[in-house]
């Protein structure tokens, strides 16, 4: 029974003292131990990790990847705009002893420099490059985090910004200018398409020019497209070129004959032409027993003779 009861007794012992100094870590851990106030240099691995009673302290340090969001910051741009910006931050620990003896919390003390890095890179950067170019802004942020980070036993695995919140008239002012840049480019891309398009029909139509047939071809093929749609009127064209091609085969017609010139009008009483009248001294010359018109078959016209007066003065009858 003695035996029993010490081999009882060493049995309980050795469990209490197992459960004063056997630890467990995590396989995402690492164990930082402190004997008597003082840290060791040795971290402990996953697994069991064994202390001495009463001298040693054992404080687990979790080496996963952190996530930590930084709260929207409100700044303005280098060119005047007033913009809240929020951000993410992803770390780990890579010295287990400076994150625990060197900083007291290191979640608040990186949030803490997260967001004041925040600010600056607002204050250093422009709009367009918070909305479209955050690429080297993501890298900048991640330097200057890392200037303190190192001393804590922190790496800083990557920092990205998340959202820039844009006060609503800024929203209006560019939703105007890219609205009027669409149409800008709507524009342009129009008139290019109009330059080949004439482009190409130009060159479709000296090819065309220099074959006829090919200008049918394409007319009859026009046809049995426009054909396809049973509900549709088809209007033929007739196409000038068959035109021609009949105005040079046909015989020229023989010139038509001269006709006879056509008599000149009747003249009216207006266009009567007055007869040759003799000159005054022709005239005068004549002899006055000479007829007018002159002798007729060689006998000379009677002439009557002088009339007489009677006593009364009255011309004699």
């Amino acid at each position: 029974m003695i035996v029993l009861d010490a081999i009882l007794g060493a049995l309980i012992v050795l469990a209490v003292w197992a459960g004063v100094s056997i630890r467990v870590v995590q396989q995402y851990q690492r164990g930082v131990v402190f004997r008597f106030g003082r840290v060791r240099d040795d971290v402990r691995d996953p697994g069991l990790a064994w202390l001495l009673p009463i001298a040693d302290r054992l404080k687990r340090v979790n080496v996963q990847i952190i996530t930590m969001p930084i709260p929207a910051q409100e700044g303005i741009t280098r060119d005047n705009v007033t913009v809240r910006v929020d951000a993410v931050v992803y770390f780990r620990v890579m010295d287990p002893v400076k994150a625990t003896v060197n900083v007291q919390d290191y979640n608040f003390a990186i949030s803490q420099v997260a967001q004041t890095s925040l600010r600056s890179i607002i204050g250093k950067s422009e709009l367009d490059d918070l909305l479209a170019n955050r690429e080297p802004l993501n890298q900048g942020l991640e330097l200057m985090l890392d200037s303190p980070a190192l001393d804590w036993g922190i790496e800083i695995d990557r920092v990205e910004i998340k959202d820039v919140a844009l006060p609503e008239s800024m929203k209006r002012s560019m939703s105007r200018q890219a609205e009027a840049e669409r149409e800008r480019r709507a524009r342009i891309i129009t008139a290019d398409g109009e330059y080949q398009a004439s482009a190409r029909l130009s060159e479709a139509a000296a090819i065309m020019s220099s074959t006829p047939a090919a200008l049918q071809l394409r007319l009859l093929q026009t046809v049995v497209e426009v054909a396809a749609e049973k509900n549709s009127t088809l209007v033929l064209p007739f196409p000038v070129e068959l035109l021609r091609f009949l105005d040079s085969v046909t015989e020229k017609p023989a010139p038509a004959p001269r006709s006879a010139p056509a008599p000149a009008p009747e003249p009216g009483p207006e266009q009567l032409e007055l007869p040759d009248l003799p000159a005054l001294d022709e005239v005068l010359a004549r002899d006055p027993l000479e007829a007018p018109g002159g002798a007729v078959n060689g006998s000379r016209p009677e002439v009557a003779g002088p009339r007489g007066r009677d006593h009364d003065g009255g011309t004699e009858v």
